[in-house]
């Protein structure tokens, strides 16, 4: 199957919900009109409005229903509109979801799926644009996944629903539909907490995710350096080793990410490398981000998130050390 990122998540909850009638979707929108960027398109039709329901706009409400019915066995697969709008229910999160498991010794989990599209790029406005995977990977208990293709978008959503424990699945809106890849028909599963490595090179790695990993390829084909780019597709656990074995073959690493620079993923990346290859470095570890200021609107939002030549010259700079 040809097709783009949102497409292969619709591909991937028909295929789920067709296999598992404990699989539930449901949010604002998500039925009668398919979602606001029809990801959901065509489930109510197919599956009835039992298993695919409209919400109240209660973000609260969405993700603490979520939690009471994985409690009991269900495989809720809630959406939030836009992540800017996931904040209220920031306590149903850390309070509840994320640490069932650990409070009740076991005796319940929350195997639900919190999915959401973030990021700019697509002239939105205020609580639509923002990238905070780094407030979210904080959280103990819960899983942060951010593909960037559409095939590791169907395999990884596969994997969140199946997995027993809470997962916040965040969608690179910017990318949705920019292009296409062939996506493996049926049951696909990409296992959650691998990263993986997009391209081979022996000078510099760079880490990315999410949106910024096609910004990446293009940086990375405009400089005179054989890159080896990293993409860590979950956050939350994040696979130290692939990103540490990379670091170690090119000594010189930058990390890409979209979020604000202070208390982004990026400087976890940079401890991590620190801590298991510093005496492999030949340079610093250099950081390309967002800024530590709200996502500027409309066109204004093409000066805030790393684009190719932000990110090519700090590829320059960890190589001009």
């Amino acid at each position: 199957m040809n097709a783009t990122i949102v497409e292969a998540v619709n591909d991937a909850l028909h295929t789920e919900m067709a296999a598992d009638e404990r699989v539930l979707v449901f949010g604002e929108d998500v039925a009668r009109s398919g979602g606001v960027f029809r990801a959901t398109e065509g489930l109510m039709e197919e599956f009835g409005n039992d298993r695919v329901v409209d919400t109240p706009l209660s973000e609260i409400a969405i993700i603490g229903s979520a939690t009471g019915l994985a409690m009991y066995g269900y495989r809720p697969v809630a959406e939030i509109q836009f992540s800017g709008f996931l904040p209220p229910a920031f306590d149903q999160l850390v309070s509840n979801a994320s640490r069932m498991r650990w409070r009740t010794r076991g005796e319940f989990t929350a195997s639900m799926v919190a999915r959401m599209p973030y990021g700019a790029g697509v002239r939105a406005l205020e609580h639509h644009s923002e990238s905070m995977e780094g407030s979210y990977a904080h959280i103990p208990g819960l899983k942060v996944v951010i593909p960037s293709t559409p095939s590791d978008t169907k395999g990884l959503l596969t994997a969140a629903i199946r997995d027993p424990d809470p997962v916040l699945f965040m969608e690179p809106k910017r990318i949705y539909r920019s292009f296409r890849e062939e996506v493996p028909e049926g049951d696909y599963e990409v296992p959650l907490g691998e990263a993986a490595v997009r391209e081979e090179g022996e000078d510099v790695t760079v880490v990315s995710w999410g949106s910024m990993m096609p910004m990446a390829e293009e940086a990375a084909a405009n400089v005179e350096a054989d890159v080896e780019l990293v993409d860590l597709r979950t956050i939350s656990p994040m696979d130290s080793e692939t990103v540490v074995e990379s670091v170690k073959k090119t000594g010189r690493a930058v990390v890409v990410h979209e979020g604000p620079r202070t208390g982004g993923v990026g400087s976890d990346v940079v401890a991590r490398i620190n801590d298991e290859a510093l005496m492999y470095l030949e340079a610093p570890v250099e950081r390309v981000t967002g800024f530590d200021t709200q996502v500027p609107m409309l066109s204004m939002e093409d000066f805030y998130f790393p684009n190719p030549p932000r990110i090519a010259a700090g590829i320059e700079r960890a190589l001009d050390v």
